[in-house]
């Protein structure tokens, strides 16, 4: 993908906005916090204990000022497992990897005042190819003919969360999904799992906030 150093949760921020602005939708915070969740898997700083999200090392960094932050809301808190951490306090991970993207110039924060006397502030994308071309590329990742060797763990795992989210405009195969599932964690003991446990988590909370 053309957008690799940005996190799993910054790109799955952005493709919640389009250029008239944020996506509706409550599940919204969650997605993001299970991009970030299965991030600190990916680098080794989060493990799987039967069950339970569970900090590697007490000192150890992810070099990223919403990773790091969560990192240390999951070494002050309680254990909880996989699919609590996706929805525990999820507003903290959206709203700092928010603006975490208008400080890289991905999002534009405006403010304004709400009938002329209350200040608010609404958040529109800048960069709008990125995001298309982001789109495009998770697309091809769900439904093209790349055989999902060829994809790496990475995207593997960004593209089952867009799709546990609803992001794209279709629903995916199964098999697809448990194809890029497994491929996501190819190389890392026990992501497989993780990123099984955070998508149904997503896919959930998506049904809630979806329902009259």
């Amino acid at each position: 993908m053309s957008n690799g150093p940005l996190t799993l949760s910054a790109r799955l921020c952005l493709l919640t906005w389009d250029a008239a602005g944020p996506a509706a939708g409550a599940h919204r915070p969650a997605t993001v916090r299970a991009g970030a969740l299965v991030e600190l898997a990916r680098r080794g700083l989060l493990t799987d204990e039967d069950g339970i999200a569970t900090p590697v090392d007490l000192d150890a960094s992810a070099g990223d000022a919403v990773l790091d932050g969560l990192l240390e809301l999951v070494r002050e808190s309680c254990p909880h497992p996989w699919r609590t951490w996706v929805t525990l306090r999820a507003r903290v991970t959206f709203d700092a990897v928010r603006e975490q993207l208008v400080a890289d110039g991905c999002l534009r924060a405006e403010k304004r005042r709400v009938l002329g006397v209350f200040p608010t502030v609404e958040y529109a994308l800048e960069r709008v190819a990125v995001v298309e071309a982001l789109r495009e590329e998770t697309r091809q990742i769900l439904h093209g003919a790349l055989p999902v060797a060829g994809i790496s763990e990475r995207d593997a795992a960004f593209a089952v969360l867009a799709a546990a989210a609803g992001l794209l405009d279709r629903n995916t195969s199964e098999g697809r999904i448990g194809q890029l599932t497994e491929r996501a964690g190819a190389s890392v003991p026990g992501l497989e799992a993780i990123v099984r446990e955070v998508s149904a988590a997503v896919t959930a909370g998506r049904a809630v906030a979806a329902s009259p």
